[in-house]
């Protein structure tokens, strides 16, 4: 029977998708955006987030869980420095998944994943987004009502003369 095994083979024994897997998380943590098909980036999200969510505890126990999964010191070392600090408040969700469309030689999906701290253009278009929203709404109704008290004095004083 096939009960609980769910998650995608791709087309590798246990050894090789292991070892892919942890070579594509390696880069991931250490170029924070990899460029792969839409299969592996589904796959390594679910390899990857459960190893990222160990650097939030810094203790010797989980580096050397970690370390088990990656064999990279290296890669170990920025994740709990670095990666560990922005990622500290958030609960869940570490990775983003954008697809880029189809490759042109063998037409497969293909997308990039990244960090979701580390995009930095996205970041901006969101601050700038929510400051521009709200800081339009608060403006928009105040200069409105200060205008035509501001412009009456204006208007009154060269008639006076």
């Amino acid at each position: 029977m096939r009960h609980n095994k769910k998650f995608n083979h791709l087309s590798r024994k246990k050894a090789h998708r292991d070892a892919l897997l942890a070579n594509m998380t390696i880069s991931l943590i250490l170029h924070k955006r990899i460029f792969t098909t839409l299969a592996k980036a589904k796959a390594l999200r679910v390899y990857a987030e459960p190893i990222i969510n160990r650097a939030k505890n810094d203790t010797m126990a989980n580096r050397r869980v970690v370390f088990s999964y990656l064999q990279s010191k290296e890669a170990v070392k920025e994740l709990f420095q670095e990666i560990a600090q922005k990622i500290a408040e958030r609960p869940g969700g570490y990775t983003r998944i954008l697809k880029t469309g189809n490759r042109l030689g063998d037409n497969a999906k293909t997308c990039f994943i990244e960090l979701v701290d580390y995009n930095e253009a996205m970041l901006k278009e969101a601050g700038a987004a929510k400051s521009k929203t709200r800081r339009s709404r608060r403006k928009a109704a105040a200069p409105a009502a200060e205008a035509p008290a501001t412009e009456a004095p204006a208007a009154e004083a060269p008639a006076a003369e």
